[in-house]
């Protein structure tokens, strides 16, 4: 893997995939309202949708694991691994999630296995 195409090159693949399927992303904006008493108070729309976080996983007794801890900054996982926050984004869980996605589609069309996780705030 290694020997065909440089880390950095692949990193770089995917952080553009990521990054497009993110753009890319339809969001269904979120209403929150402020509730006074039982009359419903100040709306705000939040045009990104609802908050929440995003990483792709992986192991980091591999090549790429200790290339990405070193490189990229790529840190422990729970329970086991290393991962990338997805800091991208601002607090879009659906662009977060669609940036992971695409990020690790590219990891693993290089043999590199890896898997997202997401979650809402």
């Amino acid at each position: 893997m290694k020997d065909t195409i440089d880390f950095s090159q692949i990193w770089s693949m995917a952080y553009e995939a990521g990054t497009e399927a993110g753009n890319a992303a339809q969001c269904t904006p979120m209403i929150i309202t402020e509730e006074i008493g039982p009359n419903p108070g100040q709306q705000w729309m939040v045009p990104d949708g609802p908050c929440g976080f995003a990483e792709i996983k992986f192991a980091g007794n591999t090549q790429w694991g200790r290339w990405a801890k070193k490189e990229r900054g790529c840190t422990k996982a729970y329970p086991k691994g290393l991962h990338y926050w997805v800091s991208e984004f601002g607090q879009s869980y659906t662009r977060k999630s669609a940036f992971a996605i695409a990020f690790a589609k590219v990891l693993n069309n290089y043999g590199i296995d890896c898997y997202t996780s997401s979650r809402l705030d």
